[in-house]
């Protein structure tokens, strides 16, 4: 039976069970249509495979690999990588880039998240959608005709480049000592910490005693999944950080893109809060280089992100999603960019995310003043803020409606938008000051609700309305 790319080729990227849905031969396929697609067109004369630590991802990365090589394009292996190592190297070696990684999914599933040359994103709308109708018609039978000389694979070790380049990026040879407890998950930050933040890839050592956690490379997950946007999965590194008496802790998911933080009493800061940080030394390094700075946020972000921001950059809001994000990133050339998930992206870095490369900023703002971390993280989280909450529901589309149709007649005052989803802001020198994002799964009937308020109290209650009328059964 063949498979069905519709289920697996998301909006982003693929993602599917091994082998039932992303099987070798899928693989295979795969890489023939991006070669096809991505590579010959762009005029490309290589393209750079990196895998995670999954089981699965050496014979998937394998048949990639052969089906990008029979269109007679060469393949770059580097082996194992995280995904802002991917992109360091499609970076760096200006050539489309191809990952395979599930991210925080289960070990049971594996994926692919591919790029142009440059880091640029393969999305829906730039090119990922021909990539799979291509892969489908070769999966259906329609064998495409062979090349004329076949490419050839040559392995490549970048994680010292790597490690060498965010160095270069952020100085913290001169901040105070500092212990830092590290989470990876059993996720390929356990390769790429001790490169960048220790001796491991050679570079000088730094003023960080760091403190592991679940470095051995195991795709099987077998302390907690690779996910700290789940609170639970966060656990052990707050226990480890506070027993351990350190200054800060840090958890990346399984393909270490993502950076998470938590202060030196074991409470986890808000990537919002990470944002603003991040944001205000990149805003200041681009002012004393004289040039006007430009930031995005996506709009889930806190309002404190704009708020602080915004007094000395233009900030720009944007969709959720990294291809939106990279996408508004380039067009505004802007040096910054946040999102709620703890994705970080750097004009310097491709306009790509990574949360290494935020870690160092965080680092570097945390060592080179005397107070600690949650002195430093209560100056970027003025608001409270709900967090992210799920709800079932039958029509998704049917249910925002009647939220919106409540919350204008109560509110008329209040501002709507549709950039993406429903976002209701009351935030002026009226009270109560708040603003609620309700919007769509893109794959589940889920509503997701993020709810922002002046205190706490508000912010309750509002949280509590909205999801009161999403449960509510539609008369």
């Amino acid at each position: 039976m063949t498979t069905d790319l519709t289920k697996i080729v998301k909006a982003y990227d693929v993602r599917g069970l091994v082998p039932a849905e992303l099987s070798p031969r899928v693989a295979w396929a795969l890489g023939v249509a991006f070669a096809e697609v991505v590579a010959v067109p762009d005029g490309a004369a290589r393209v750079v495979v990196g895998r995670d630590m999954r089981d699965t991802g050496p014979a998937l990365a394998r048949e990639f690999a052969a089906g990008v090589t029979s269109r007679g394009v060469d393949v770059v292996d580097v082996g194992l990588c995280s995904t802002d190592g991917l992109y360091f190297a499609s970076g760096s070696l200006q050539a489309p880039g191809v990952m395979f990684t599930a991210s925080h999914n289960p070990a049971a599933y594996n994926g692919i998240k591919m790029c142009r040359a440059g880091a640029r994103p393969v999305g829906q709308d730039t090119g990922l959608a021909q990539i799979r109708d291509r892969a489908q018609q070769i999966l259906d039978g329609a064998e495409p005709e062979a090349a004329g000389t076949p490419g050839e694979v040559v392995e490549q070790d970048v994680l010292g480049d790597y490690a060498a380049f965010l160095r270069s990026l952020v100085d913290l040879s001169g901040i105070r000592p500092l212990k830092v407890v590290v989470d990876a998950g059993n996720g390929m930050a356990g390769l790429t910490v001790p490169a960048v933040l220790g001796d491991a890839a050679g570079l000088p050592g730094l003023p960080l005693e760091v403190v592991p956690l679940y470095f051995e490379l195991d795709g099987t997950f077998p302390h907690h999944e690779a996910n700290p946007l789940e609170p639970a999965n966060l656990a052990d590194l707050q226990r480890a950080v506070v027993a351990h008496g350190a200054d800060l802790g840090l958890a990346f998911d399984g393909d270490a893109d993502r950076c998470f933080v938590v202060d030196e009493t074991g409470a986890a800061v808000s990537p919002s809060a990470i944002t603003a940080l991040v944001g205000m030394r990149e805003i200041a390094r681009e002012q004393a280089a004289g040039r006007p700075a430009t930031v995005i946020a996506n709009l889930i972000t806190s309002r404190a992100v704009t708020d602080l921001l915004g007094e000395s950059a233009t900030v720009v809001r944007t969709r959720v999603g990294h291809s939106f994000i990279k996408e508004t990133m380039a067009e505004h050339s802007a040096i910054f960019g946040g999102e709620h998930s703890a994705h970080y992206y750097f004009r310097d870095f491709w306009f790509a995310d990574t949360g290494m490369l935020a870690a160092l900023h965080v680092l570097a703002a945390l060592g080179s003043q005397p107070h600690p971390a949650s002195a430093l993280a209560d100056m970027y989280t003025p608001y409270s803020a709900s967090g992210e909450i799920n709800s079932r529901v039958t029509d998704p589309g049917a249910t925002t409606e009647r939220v919106r149709d409540a919350y204008e007649r109560a509110y008329p005052e209040a501002v709507v938008d549709t950039l993406d989803g429903l976002t209701v802001t009351h935030w002026d020198d009226q009270h109560p000051k708040w603003w609620f994002n309700l919007r769509a799964s893109n794959t589940e009937p889920l509503l997701r609700l993020n709810v922002e308020a002046a205190d706490h109290d508000i912010m309750t209650k509002l949280r509590d309305d909205v999801l009161s009328l999403v449960h509510e059964e539609a008369l």
